[in-house]
């Protein structure tokens, strides 16, 4: 049964589609996220509103369904399948039910049924994200998910990492135009690199686009250089805040170094470029287990007590 939109009787369809939990289901329709909304309540935290955006008509191009389930013509339910541009070796997968309808086994249905629509797709890899210890963990592992990354963000204290001599260090703190093609490449290797347990087809053009333009929020962005001899001002980390002001409140900063460094010259320049950033105000970074150097660094200042896990995130996959 498809989802795609290509007529009257494929819609009639599939609104008198039933599930086994009595549940009907259609697909998504216009209006369907404020009805949602209202028998979901706000979201708990980032990553559920970035999640639930996911939740989109059904398209081709870029390949994804979604489908809504009502309980006496009122939404409860909702599922998705998307496949991204910039991961697409998996389909990413989402689902969120009304409270008074949870244990009912509505998510499982709602993706089973979607998996079944995906056998058209070349793709037959899925992949979701929670937040640990919740019953969306226990669900995916449940249904033959296993995890395949952490995340978790890191809130650095202030003065937390004593700072660099720089001109002894031959090193250089310089501010750089995020619409930069050096740091445009720079961000674009490194995203490609940390990457490889979810493949990534990262470009310049996507790095401006998801990660550097002001509609990200990015509002500017430091690199720290080396200015030894013979190092050809090289950039050995980067870092892009997306807030605009420095305040008492934790700065979203996106941390990255160059690629082409040795591991523990990688973990030292975070350091350095880390402690620079949080001299004078506390600064957030997400850390995912692929970013080793930055997470010895992060890890060892939690075990201080100098910096806080204000949130762990989990990614789960499963073949077809």
């Amino acid at each position: 049964m498809s989802f795609s939109h290509d007529g009257a009787t494929r819609a009639e369809e599939v609104s008198c589609l039933t599930l086994e939990s009595g549940l009907t289901v259609r697909p998504w329709e216009d209006g369907d996220d404020l009805a949602l909304l209202e028998v979901w309540g706000d979201p708990d935290n980032a990553m559920h509103h970035q999640d639930r955006s996911l939740l989109r008509p059904s398209s081709d191009k870029p390949w994804s369904r979604t489908v809504v389930a009502e309980d006496h013509g009122v939404p409860v339910a909702a599922a998705t399948l998307l496949r991204s541009s910039l991961h697409p070796d998996r389909l990413s997968f989402y689902a969120e039910v009304a409270p008074e309808h949870r244990r009912r086994g509505v998510a499982v249905e709602l993706l089973n049924l979607l998996q079944s629509e995906a056998e058209n797709c070349q793709v037959q890899s899925l992949k979701a994200r929670c937040a640990s210890r919740t019953a969306a963990q226990c669900f995916l592992k449940d249904n033959g998910f296993h995890k395949i990354q952490a995340s978790r963000r890191v809130v650095v204290r202030p003065g937390a990492l004593p700072m660099p001599d720089l001109e002894t260090d031959q090193l250089d703190l310089e501010d750089i135009a995020t619409g930069s093609v050096e740091l445009s490449s720079l961000v674009t290797e490194f995203y490609n690199t940390i990457h490889t347990w979810d493949r990534s087809e990262m470009t310049v053009g996507k790095a401006q686009q998801l990660l550097l333009a002001p509609e990200t929020g990015a509002s500017g962005a430091v690199v720290l250089r080396d200015r030894a001899p013979g190092a050809k001002d090289r950039i050995l980390a980067f870092a892009v805040s997306y807030t605009p002001e420095r305040s008492e409140d934790p700065a979203d900063v996106l941390l990255g170094w160059n690629p082409a460094l040795e591991d523990d010259e990688a973990e030292a320049a975070s350091q350095i470029l880390l402690a620079l950033l949080s001299a004078r105000y506390p600064v957030t970074v997400e850390v995912d287990d692929a970013m080793a150097p930055l997470k010895r660094v992060t890890s060892r200042l939690i075990d201080e007590g100098q910096a806080d896990s204000d949130f762990e995130a989990m990614i789960y996959a499963r073949d077809f």
